[in-house]
């Protein structure tokens, strides 16, 4: 097992009747429906007749921007893909950065950015029926079984390694139950910053409404990363797992950049982070490497094809960044989250106006949305739970999830395409 990082103490698990009281109780501030898919963000609402996004002006352009560099990847067939560097937070390069798109397991990396610290990696917890009753049919699984008890060490290895949604609900209800968990991770996501961002399940599982883009993907990776725990998880290849008694089975991790399998080489330096599939949501992947004392982070969603498409690209991605993205300037920045002092000036201005206020009139009028969640607060502060209809929808298993996959990648190549029931690729 990887050691990781010092946490706060033992968390204490409320019962289901607390949960559903605080649920209860919880104001709720209403947001505007999200689209599940629309072509891409707009700008945040004007401020002095200048519209505001996230990390800067070109990042809300359509196609490709690049400033004074060279030698992109030709033939890249991304819905959305972006170069940044780690440090700095400069974006070297992007294509549609704040175009949502369904994250699949990527979304992962904001469940742990949330959680993570939470619980001491040495904690016990022993698992029940209930903990595993919502896992949506189709998921990709680490194995977790009722009536064992695991290590939360365990737990996130099975997280980072297989993109296990049994071990994701497991922490969740760990941590307070479903409900309680998406509203964290959707507070966590507004303190990064990170406004397309639209949390339904804390499994990245497909759902009516939940989206992302690859520049919040590359937020969630550049914050997790400076955890020495997460960084540890993400760049483990292989662990062995409980099996009951003292029987254990190996668990290997599904990045091929990491492990090189299925006929890829291992990338040199890669560090992590994640990579997800879902057959609704396609193939999504951020990557992280380290050459020469520089760290970059690219992030891929939905390329054309399955297979290894999604760490093709990534990876002549990170070779551009290596070999040509510090000849140009930086089209954008990755910000600091509000916590840690970031610029407030566009997040404040949506203050209240949930996704209609970061994102603008085109994506109400893009329809879909399933349900939107209202915040309070921020990080550290109250936050309202979900309510009603919500908690019933991430239900999966009991009510028979509309879309029964979710996206780890343990699947073979070309497994790719969308289907009535969506499956998880682990």
């Amino acid at each position: 097992m990887r050691d990781s990082s010092s946490s706060s103490p033992r968390a204490v698990r409320p019962s289901r009747r607390a949960v559903l009281g605080l649920a209860a109780a919880a104001p709720l501030a209403l947001a505007a429906p999200a689209s599940a898919a629309p072509e891409r963000a707009v700008a945040l609402p004007r401020q002095g007749g200048t519209p505001k996004i996230i990390g800067g002006e070109r990042l809300g352009l359509r196609g490709v921007q690049v400033r004074d560099a060279h030698g992109l990847p030709r033939k890249l067939t991304a819905r959305s893909w972006l170069v940044a560097d780690h440090d700095s937070g400069e974006v070297l390069a992007a294509y549609d950065a704040h175009r949502r798109l369904a994250p699949a397991s990527t979304l992962k990396m904001l469940f742990a950015d949330t959680l993570l610290k939470k619980f001491e990696r040495t904690q016990t917890y022993r698992v029940t029926d209930d903990d595993l009753a919502d896992v949506p049919d189709g998921s990709s699984l680490v194995g977790v079984k009722a009536g064992i008890t695991y290590t939360v060490e365990e737990l996130w290895l099975g997280v980072f390694l297989r993109s296990g949604n049994d071990a994701v609900h497991v922490l969740s209800h760990m941590n307070g139950g479903l409900a309680k968990t998406v509203a964290e991770m959707q507070a966590q996501a507004h303190d990064l910053q990170a406004l397309d961002t639209h949390v339904v399940s804390p499994d990245g599982f497909d759902h009516k409404g939940q989206i992302c883009s690859a520049y919040d993907l590359t937020l969630f990776a550049r914050h997790g990363l400076k955890n020495p725990a997460f960084r540890g998880y993400c760049a483990t290849r292989t662990a062995d797992f409980p099996a009951g008694g003292k029987k254990t089975f190996q668990i290997q991790n599904t990045d091929r950049l990491l492990t090189g399998a299925w006929g890829l080489d291992p990338y040199k330096g890669l560090i992590g982070v994640k990579n997800g599939f879902t057959s609704n949501a396609g193939n999504t992947f951020t990557g992280a490497a380290t050459r020469d004392g520089r760290t970059l982070l690219v992030t891929v969603m939905h390329p054309r094809s399955g297979g290894n498409t999604v760490y093709e690209e990534t990876a002549a991605l990170l070779d551009w960044g290596f070999a040509h993205g510090a000849t140009g300037r930086a089209v954008g920045t990755l910000v600091d989250p509000l916590s840690e002092g970031g610029n407030r000036s566009a997040s404040a201005s949506a203050k209240g106006k949930g996704l209609e206020g970061a994102h603008g009139a085109e994506a109400s009028r893009a329809g879909g949305g399933g349900p939107s969640w209202g915040l309070v607060g921020g990080i550290g502060g109250a936050m309202a739970l979900l309510a009603g209809g919500g908690a019933v929808a991430l239900r999966g298993r009991r009510r028979g999830a509309a879309s029964a996959g979710n996206s780890g990648d343990l699947g073979g190549p070309g497994a790719s395409g969308a289907s009535a029931a969506s499956k998880e690729e682990s």
